[in-house]
């Protein structure tokens, strides 16, 4: 047995450890012994058993274990670390304690359960019990119950939770073991004694014999309020005090915590949320929209079923809601809108506070529907809607219920009334604030006086419902106009009232009842205290006059009142209403004589109009010694002023009486009861005199006295309407001068904003300028007050206007409203105790937003609208966002009904795109701003859903949902978003970004509240999961967030939430909280109420911190307060904000701000190289990042925060950007004065500055570049260098700013880099800038190879790093870049470095691809071309006049939609400075007299004109002029000696290499150009076509298909292509040369290409066809005329048989021939006809008359018909003779066609006429006796009324007329209709202008495919153009007539455009003529800039115009282009 004693040895711990039962049982006692004597609770010896406690509960031996649970008591009561075994000690107690047979084991067992609730560890007790209660053995559960029921007994409900013990009491009760049962029993009896009935709905289904036997026991129960009788540790001293108070009796505690015991526990709480939306019917929506009512009410039925549950799972109810509303708003069957409206009082009771967001659709409509008479509906209806008012509050609701209140039906009215008094029963004082008790007041004002008794009845309830509320003194100044009866009526209401809230709301107001002075019951706080105001005459008798309805009360509502005014009359108490006294008669002459004469000196009444001034002068001076002392209460100032206004009253004319009259209205104003019936007498007068030099200041002292005896708002309405209606100028900016004053001295409160807008817009119209500028400063007073949504009201004034009110409202910025002087004083002697004076200001605050008429849109939110939104095709959804957004700003200030926009708005949040989330964003942001305050109500609809986005995976997504979150909660202040369980749902949510946005959000905003709902604990464990969460930026803004949450909810509460961590996150939460809680600031201190008196009890804007001190109060006064109640003010005034924003500094105090005069960078020694080390030794972050993340940010606020003063420092961090600016001045003027500090700190500044770079607000990068500029100027004056640190932390961020897409931000970025390189080497500026070209950002790219450039020529080629071949093979590359900018700047870059270095650069540059190389070698010869030796300098300084022409001509060329090449060709010119682009607007200004009067000075940049070829104006591209000057020196030799060179060059046309085949051309094209030269292509012609159409094959097969080739490329090849054929086909002696086929298949080739579709979608496409178009004309005309007419029919043919070849061609083909045809006149005598009419015969051989019928196109049959008709006509029967070259005639049907042609023509003229050619037009043979003359006429009508002869006819009857001028053709047009006479006369007057115009007019710019077919086209329908030779102007309005003639005949309608614009018209830009002139193309653009207006009268032309055969101009162009040619040969010949 010795080993049995071995353990006697061992220490304590090991014993309890031993496997020995005895070793245990000895271990355990010493054990307790130890623990008896342990004092200390923190002893290190309670830790050695930290791990054995559970050991001692859990022993297995049953008497052992009776000791260690006697240990393990002692041990939890006293140690302090027991908590953390809990958990597993409790655990043990369930499961090896609660199952012993022995009682005294259970015993211990609940004894230690109850210690360890009693140290603080109540939940997880709770929680280990309640898993036991899933025990099988029903013992355990007993004991587990009995355990919880003693915890609950002797803590109290406070600290046991009921809610999980109710949850699982209906299966206690379900048990089989009855001893569970009665243990359920007895723990329901216990939970009912702390919550009452609260605990009957969830045991409402357990067995009813229960559920009676607990009724039974419930009822014996004792009423009293039970208390807790054990306490935790924390609460054991309230334990001692109740203890002492017991002692002596008392019981006042305990009623304190009656108070807050009763309401804690709400059954609704107890309950589980049921889910129904899921379990709704399948067809529900279709059931509800059936026809059959009895469908629809199995649908509601079913839907009334699921609501009965007493809680309901939140979820989206939105359709459901909708649906019921629908029923109840418009079902007929009146059962069914009941059934509806119970449904949706079970959604509201169900959901509470989850309903609320739907409340504002419903209200309106139930309580419309009160116009049923039906008892059970209206009780319905009630019912529903008290149960959604309890989901929501009076604020969000108002608008609907006031809008209702105005409804004609009395039982609408009545209810509504009802609804109002048991909505108030609700409120508390502080629930119902003046803002919202004022409108309610107004409207049952109304409705106290309504002729149904029921509807006073309600008013009068919910009167004195209010009253009961809120108390007398808040609604006194509401009902000052009510009348004796009807106050009582309403007071004997008030005293019936049951109050919901118990009797605190009315000790309130009972409170409130006894301070109003005695006899003042209807006095206004306002108005009436005024009375006592002046405390020289106080009042002693009663009151003669009830004062005025309270400023700013329903009378302001924008009408000027009537004459008589809203206001009193100075005699006996008035009754009735406002609207009875209006009209309320003023006193008759006589009256007031009389009372006058009572209290004046008789003597002053006569001498009153004496007609001698000096008698009327002493008159005036007794009568004021009379006013001065008379008494205020015997003064008949209404009888005074009268006597005043006698005559010559107001229209006195010595100046001195008027002085005197006007001084004594103002002492009658201060001295007696003044009513606004009196200023009514007077204010006339006084606005007449206030512009008068003399009197003006003595009309203003008076209207200052009567504004403060009538109050300002009315007299300044009253004032300025009058001054408006009348003509005089001075009177009018007088008026406004002193209104301006008055508002500053009285303060805004009641102004009516709306009815001074129109006529300060009137005064903004005025001519004279003083008004204008009164008006002005006006505007600057009022935007003091109102802020800046003022402006709105103005925004569509002229810009000049506008930019002057901005400039009056920018003085005023950032200046704060004076503290009212007057009108106030009267309230602060009235002894108005705090309530008046704290809420007193909301009428200010709400006025400023009342006043902004607001428009109704809901109409405008249409069902289209909304499904528009929510369409599948993103487009249409963009299109209806964007009408949305077009409608809000359109109304600028809305109301808050906008019917089904919230939901379809919500919809997008979460759309699939982008764009239209920020879209939908961004309209939210606009509906904040728009509807104000109002936006409350749909904050949980539509701000929730807001805050979802910022979970949003894209960064500019989540900031512009930040930006609208925040615009929002401005107008609302917080308390409506921290209210429900909405955001702590979102803070639920594991979405790392969502976390960190609302986090940070919170932080912001949660330290400016004073108050905050109680639901913000429901967020609190959510935080703690964020502090724990996986991503660190979470976890940071987390803690960041942690003490303003403490700042509201305490310590304690937030230590307790902990309690259902796991233990190791526990620890760390309570270690953060116990950090938190040092850090922890103040709540924000209401105002001091010392400053709110004098200040008209105007709180401070926005709730200063605490320590704000006393001026910062005063500052923002009289800006609109905020009820101290509520989180923010409602109507918080966005200026309120910006004002306090800018003004106080946020948390600044008295002290901090005398130390700004400090130094704001302290030099700490070695303080940078201790960062640099820092930095090296990786102990912080290295300054490295894409955007700046958080850390970044709070590492450089603590490096900052040694050296930077805290104001500034604080600036610097704001979130606000203004602070930033204001930080950026303060350091911009602390530059000079603190360099040490500067340079000392300057790694931090440049670091600060780089985070700027991330802002997306300009201003502030903008003035961040400015100081940047001034810092580095400043460096490199001091000599400093930047270390590399610096450099490196600063240089890549400033890099990335040069890719800006603001020019000017741009420039200030290059020239910050520029300074630079005084402080920092080139070379190692480098490479950061050579990093910049990497960027995807291709202006980044682009500006950092152009800043490349600049350091080599400035630095030479030692700056290129690491070496210059590395770096210039690294900007060679960019020569291969997408962008043509990049590509420029590279390009730029290695000519740059070529100029500095020469051919070694290509060296450098190592390999590039053919045509990177041919792209820099064309450049870099170029650039030799340019005078390399002027400085960069001076190039940026003063542009020379001649720079570079051919970029001008380019410039000139494309107009604003140039390409970017040429852009940068001539940026390039000016090597590389940014500057350079804006100075290209210079050449529009090309002065040629002075060029022409310069004889050579500029000599050196002038060469380029001397062989600039200038005629290429019609191609979209210029052709490249280095290949031209390069080349143009060796043609000339080569032109000399043979023509074999141009046969080589004309083999290089066909080059597949786009660039050699450019070269070619060019080369080819200069000798075109000279005449002297051209001859010597003479011969090569058809070679050189063949070569030009291969060349044009190649481009459309090949090179058009390859998608590497730039376009711009082979625009260039077309347009040069184009120009040479220009140039060749003007030169006719050439142009002759191309035979047949070679003009065929050139025609080919034009037509493929005009035809293109590829073409036409590039840039410069259009103009590609254009010149195709012209060119082709050309080619017609020039070219041989037998050769084109062959070749167009032999390509026609071809066309036709081609069974791939597209109509349009055959129709181009046709077009061409017509355009032949109408030449031929002209041609006919060199055409070889017998070659034409064989091609003809051939055309018909292959195709007969009935083959040509079968094409689908009639056009081929006409076109053939046209060519023979007119070759008949002008060669007459001698035709026949031309068909000698057709061997078998008969093959064809052209000889007969031709007799037939010839038979007809000879028919119809007769014999006696002769028919000649269209060019000699028909005449009459002179002796056609006059008897034929008849049949002569007859015979040319009927031409004309052919279709085919018709223009003949008209030449007929026109030479007719002309020879014999007395024949009557007036019997031939009798007969005929309208229509044809005028076409007849028409046509003569056309014929004869075109006689007139001597001689054929050449036609207009090639083919219109629009030429009509069905008009037969002769040379007579031509058109004039540029080409118009003979300088005859022919008008536009000609062709109008002639192309609506044509048009008609056509049968055409004229109004309507054909499909396809011709491509001869002017496609692109209409101002731009087709010029048919061999100018070139600088030529046309300089003469068109002359001519523009020309061109403009043109373009403005009928669009029919397009369909004409061309484009209209005048030929003055011409003109112009022909002077200015021979100006441009003058300047070339003096500079040669």
């Amino acid at each position: 047995m010795g080993d049995d004693s071995e353990w006697l040895k061992l220490p304590v711990d090991q014993k309890c450890e031993h496997k020995l039962w005895k070793a245990r049982l000895s271990g355990y006692e010493e054990a307790l012994k130890i623990f008896q004597k342990i004092k200390d609770e923190k002893s290190p010896e309670w830790s050695k058993f930290l791990g054995l406690i559970k050991k001692f509960v859990t022993d297995s031996n049953a008497v052992v274990q009776l000791k260690g649970l006697e240990a393990a008591l002692v041990y939890v009561e006293n140690a302090h670390v027991a908590g953390k075994t809990t958990g597993e000690v409790v655990s043990g107690v369930v499961s090896k304690v609660f199952n012993q047979p022995k009682a005294k084991a259970k015993e211990l067992g609940i004894e230690i359960c109850l210690m360890y609730i009693e140290i603080e560890k109540g939940e997880a007790v709770q929680e280990e019990l309640l898993k036991g209660l899933d025990n099988k053995n029903p013992k355990i559960i007993v004991a587990c119950v009995e355990t919880l029921r003693k915890a609950l007994s002797e803590f109290g409900s406070k600290i046991i939770l009921l809610k999980p013990i109710i949850k699982v009491l209906p299966k206690l009760f379900e048990s089989r073991e009855k001893a569970v049962r009665d243990e359920a029993k007895l723990i329901a009896v216990e939970i009912y004694r702390w919550i009452r009935d609260a605990l009957r709905p969830p045991l409402q289904n357990i067995n009813s014999v229960q559920l009676k036997e607990l009724e039974e026991e419930w009822v014996k129960l004792p009423t009293s309020a039970p208390r807790p009788t054990r306490f935790l540790r924390s609460q054991q001293e309230l334990e001692a005090k109740l203890e002492q108070q017991q002692s002596a009796g008392g019981d006042a505690e305990g009623g304190g915590d009656d108070g807050d015991e009763v309401p804690q526990i709400d059954a609704y709480e107890l309950l589980e949320a049921v889910e129904i939306l899921s379990k709704l019917p399948k067809d529900f929506y279709d059931k509800i929209e059936a026809k059959k009512w009895q469908e629809r009410k199995e649908a509601l039925e079913a839907v009334e079923v699921l609501v009965k549950n007493p809680k309901l799972e939140a979820g989206d109810y939105a359709d459901l809601v909708k649906a019921l509303k629908k029923v109840v708003g418009k079902d007929t069957n009146v059962m069914l809108v009941a059934l509806a409206a119970k449904c949706l009082t079970g959604l509201a009771v169900g959901l509470r506070k989850k309903f609320g967001q739907y409340a504002g659709h419903v209200v309106p409509t139930i309580l419309e529907k009160f116009k049923e008479k039906k008892p059970q509906v209206v009780q319905a209806l009630q019912e529903a809607i008290d149960a959604i008012f309890l989901t929501t509050t009076l604020q969000n609701i108002s608008e609907d219920v006031l809008a209702v209140m105005d409804n004609k039906n009395p039982t609408i009215k009545q209810q509504t009334s009802l609804f109002i008094a048991r909505s108030f029963r609700h409120c508390t004082a502080s629930t119902l604030p003046k803002s919202l008790l004022k409108p309610f007041c107004a409207a049952l004002l109304k409705h106290i006086n309504d002729s149904a008794p029921e509807v006073r009845d309600a008013a009068f309830e919910a009167l004195g419902t209010a009253l009961k509320v809120v108390g007398e003194k808040a609604v006194n100044p509401f009902l000052a106009d009510v009348d004796k009866l009807k106050l009582d009526k309403i007071k004997e209401c008030s005293e019936k009232v049951e109050l919901i809230h118990g009797k605190k709301a009315g000790l309130a107001a009972d409170k409130k009842e006894f301070k109003p002075l005695p006899g003042r019951t209807a006095a206004s706080g306002a108005a009436g205290d005024k009375d006592t105001k002046d405390i020289s005459a106080p009042k002693p008798g009663p009151l003669k006059k009830a004062p005025a309805a309270k400023a700013g009360g329903p009378p302001k509502k924008g009408k000027p009142a009537a004459p008589g005014g809203t206001g009193n009359t100075g005699t006996k108490n008035k009754k009735g209403l406002e609207t009875k006294e209006i009209v309320e008669p003023e006193l008759s002459i006589e009256v007031c004589e009389e009372k006058a004469s009572a209290v004046l000196p008789p003597t002053c009444i006569q001498l009153l109009d004496s007609s001698n001034w000096k008698e009327r002068l002493a008159c005036m001076e007794e009568f004021q010694k009379a006013v001065e002392l008379m008494d205020r209460t015997e003064m008949p100032c209404q009888a005074l002023v009268r006597m005043l206004a006698k005559k010559p009253g107001w229209k006195e004319t010595n100046f001195q009486v008027m002085q005197m009259k006007l001084h004594i209205v103002a002492l009658i104003a201060q001295k007696g009861n003044f009513s606004k019936t009196s200023a009514q007498i007077v204010l006339d007068g006084l606005v007449d005199k206030i512009g008068d030099v003399k009197c003006g200041n003595n009309a203003k002292e008076a209207m200052t006295a009567i504004a403060e005896a009538c109050m300002l708002p009315w007299t300044a309405e009253q004032v300025v309407s009058m001054a408006f209606s009348q003509k005089n100028p001075k009177n009018q900016s007088e008026t406004l001068n002193w209104l301006s004053n008055a508002i500053k001295e009285f303060g805004f409160s009641g102004l009516n904003v709306k009815a001074f807008i129109s006529n300060v817009k009137t005064a903004l119209a005025a001519t004279n300028p003083a008004v204008r500028t009164a008006a002005i400063t006006l505007l600057g007073v009022m935007y003091l007050y109102v802020g800046p949504s003022l402006r709105m009201f103005f925004e569509d004034e002229k810009p000049a206007l506008l930019s002057q009110i901005d400039a009056e409202f920018e003085k005023m910025q950032g200046q704060s409203p004076p503290a009212p002087t007057r009108g106030i004083s009267k309230h602060s002697t009235s002894g108005t105790d705090e309530g008046e004076d704290g809420d007193e200001p909301d009428d200010g605050s709400n006025d400023v937003v009342d006043l902004l008429p607001r428009t109704e849109i809901s109409d405008k939110i249409t069902s289209e609208l909304v499904s528009k939104i929510g369409d599948k095709n993103w487009k249409i959804r963009k299109e209806g966002l964007d009408e949305v957004a077009g409608i809000i700003n359109e109304a600028k200030f809305i109301q808050p009904n906008i019917g089904e926009l919230p939901t379809a708005l919500k919809g997008r949040l979460n759309d699939s795109n982008k764009i239209l989330v920020q879209q939908t964003l961004n309209i939210l942001q606009q509906l904040a701003v728009a509807m104000g305050p109002n936006i409350k109500q749909h904050v949980k609809n539509l701000g929730i859903p807001i805050i979802t986005v910022l979970g949003d995976s894209k960064n500019n997504v989540r900031a512009a949902a930040l930006a609208t979150v925040n615009a929002w909660a401005e107008q609302t202040g917080m308390k409506e978003w921290l209210e429900g369980e909405d955001l702590s749902e979102e803070l639920k949510k594991e979405n790392p970004f969502l976390r960190q946005e609302l986090l940070g959000w919170l932080a912001e905003k949660l330290p400016t509240l004073r108050s905050t709902p109680t639901d913000l604990i429901l967020c609190v464990p959510h935080l703690y999961s964020c502090l724990e969460d996986r991503n660190g930026d979470v976890r940071k803004k987390a803690q960041d967030a942690l003490p303003f949450f403490m700042m509201h909810l305490g310590y304690e509460k937030m230590a307790k939430a902990t309690g259902k961590l796991k233990p190791t996150s526990k620890d760390q939460v309570l270690a953060m909280l116990e950090k938190a809680k040092a850090n922890m600031p103040a709540k924000p201190a209401p105002p001091a109420k010392a400053t709110s008196k004098p200040m008209g009890g105007s709180a401070p804007a926005k709730f200063q911190p605490a320590s704000a001190p006393a001026e910062d109060s005063i500052s923002s006064s009289a800006e609109p307060k905020p009820d101290p109640k509520k989180a923010k003010a409602p109507g918080l005034s966005s200026k309120a904000k910006s004002a306090q924003g800018k003004k106080v500094p946020s948390k600044t105090s008295l002290k901090e701000d005398e130390d700004k005069s400090g130094p704001i960078f302290i030099v700490v020694p070695n303080g940078k190289e201790q960062r640099m080390k820092d930095e090296k030794g990786l102990k912080v972050l290295k300054w490295n990042f894409t955007t700046p993340r958080d850390e970044y940010i709070e590492q450089l606020k603590t490096q900052m925060s040694s050296c930077v003063a805290k104001w500034l420092q604080d600036e610097m961090f704001h979130s606000d950007f203004q602070h930033h600016n204001k930080a950026l001045a303060v350091m911009v003027d602390h530059l000079e004065s603190e360099k040490e500090g500067v340079i000392g700190c300057l790694d931090l500044i440049l670091k600060w500055l780089t985070l700027r770079f991330f802002d997306t607000n300009t201003s502030v990068l903008m003035k961040a570049l400015e100081y940047l500029k001034l810092l580095f100027t400043l460096l490199s004056e001091e000599e400093y260098h930047l270390t590399e640190s610096e450099a490196s932390s600063f240089i890549p961020y400033l890099v990335v700013k040069v890719g800006e897409p603001k020019d000017v931000i741009r420039k200030d970025v290059r020239a910050i880099l520029n300074r630079m390189c005084l402080v920092y080497p080139a070379s190692k500026m480098f490479p950061f800038i050579m990093e910049g070209t990497k960027s995807k950002n291709s202006k980044q790219r682009a500006e950092c190879l152009e800043e490349l450039g600049c350091l080599v020529e400035s630095y030479g080629m030692n700056v290129c790093q690491p070496t210059p071949g590395k770096a210039l093979k690294e900007i060679a590359v960019h020569i291969g870049d997408r962008d043509n900018a990049v590509r420029n700047a590279a390009l730029n870059t290695i000519v740059t470095v070529y100029n500095v270095h020469g051919d070694q650069v290509f060296k450098l540059i190592g390999n590039l691809s053919e045509k990177d190389m041919s792209m820099l070698e064309e450049r870099i010869k170029r650039s030799a071309k340019r005078p390399s030796a002027a400085p960069i300098k001076q190039v940026e300084e003063k542009p020379q006049r001649a720079q570079n022409i051919s970029s001008n001509a380019n410039m000139l060329r494309k107009g604003p939609a140039e390409d970017m090449s040429s852009k940068l060709n001539q940026a390039r010119s000016m090597s590389g400075h940014p500057e350079a682009a804006q100075m290209v607007r210079r050449e529009f200004q090309l002065d040629l007299d002075e060029i022409e009067n310069d004889n050579g000075t500029v000599r050196c940049e002038m060469p380029e004109l001397v062989q600039h070829k200038l005629d290429d104006i019609f191609e979209p591209v210029l052709i490249p002029e280095p290949k031209i000057r390069a080349v143009s020196p060796h043609f000339d030799d080569m032109h000399s000696n043979t023509a074999s060179t141009i046969n080589f060059i004309i083999s290089q046309v066909a080059s597949g290499d786009i660039n050699t085949s450019i070269q070619a051309l060019t080369q080819i094209d200069e000798v075109l150009r000279q005449e002297d030269k051209a001859e010597a292509m003479s011969g090569h012609i058809d070679q050189f076509l063949i070569a030009t159409f291969m060349q044009l094959r190649l481009i459309y097969n090949t090179h058009m298909a390859d998608e590497k080739l730039e376009k711009d490329e082979i625009i260039k090849l077309y347009s040069c292509i184009i120009g040479n054929m220009i140039s060749l086909f003007q030169i006719e002696s050439l142009a002759r040369e191309a035979s047949t086929g070679v003009l065929k298949d050139l025609m080919h080739g034009l037509i493929t290409l005009m035809l293109d579709s590829r073409i036409e979608d590039l840039e410069e496409g259009q103009q590609v066809i254009r010149s195709v178009n012209l060119l082709v004309v050309k080619v017609l005309e020039k070219s041989d005329q037998t050769n084109i007419l062959s070749a167009l029919l032999v390509l026609l043919q071809d066309s036709l048989l081609a069974t791939a070849s597209s109509p349009k061609f055959s129709e181009l083909v046709m077009k061409c021939l017509w355009r032949m045809v109408r030449l031929l006149p002209d041609t006919i005598n060199s055409i070889n006809l017998d070659r034409i009419l064989l091609d003809i015969h051939i055309f018909m051989k292959v195709f007969p008359k009935e083959k040509l019928k079968q094409c689908k196109s009639e056009f081929p049959i006409r076109t053939l018909k046209t060519l023979l008709h007119t070759l008949c006509k002008l060669k007459g029967p001698k035709i026949l003779d031309h068909l000698t070259m057709i061997d078998n005639k008969n093959e064809s049907e052209l000889e007969a066609h031709l007799c037939r042609m010839m038979k007809h023509s000879m028919d119809q003229t007769g014999s006696k006429s002769d028919k000649e050619t269209e060019k000699g037009a028909s005449r009459i043979d002179e002796k056609s006796s006059k008897a034929k003359v008849n049949d002569f006429l007859a015979e040319i009508f009927k031409k004309i009324g052919s279709k085919e002869n018709t223009k003949e006819g008209l030449a007929e009857l026109y030479e007719y007329k002309k020879k014999y001028s007395d024949a009557d053709i007036e019997p031939f047009l009798k007969n005929s209709s309208q229509f044809f006479q005028s076409y007849v006369e028409r046509g003569l007057r056309v014929i004869e202008m075109e006689r007139e115009g001597k001689g054929r007019i050449s036609t207009s710019t090639g083919i219109s495919p629009q030429m009509e077919v069905t008009c037969v086209p002769t040379p007579t329908s031509t058109v004039s153009s540029i080409g118009n030779t003979n300088g005859e102007e022919v008008g536009p309005s000609v062709y109008l007539e002639r192309l609506k003639i044509l048009r008609q005949r056509c049968g055409l309608d004229n109004t309507k455009q054909d499909d396809r614009p011709p491509l001869t018209s002017l496609l692109s830009k209409p101002a731009v003529p087709t010029v048919a002139s061999s100018t070139d193309m600088l030529h046309s653009k300089l003469s068109q800039l002359r001519e523009s207006r020309e061109q403009h009268q043109h373009s403005d032309l009928d669009s029919n115009q397009t369909h004409s055969s061309g484009t209209v101009t005048s030929s003055s162009s011409t003109a112009n282009i022909d002077d200015l040619k021979k100006r441009l040969e003058r300047i070339k010949s003096s500079r040669k």
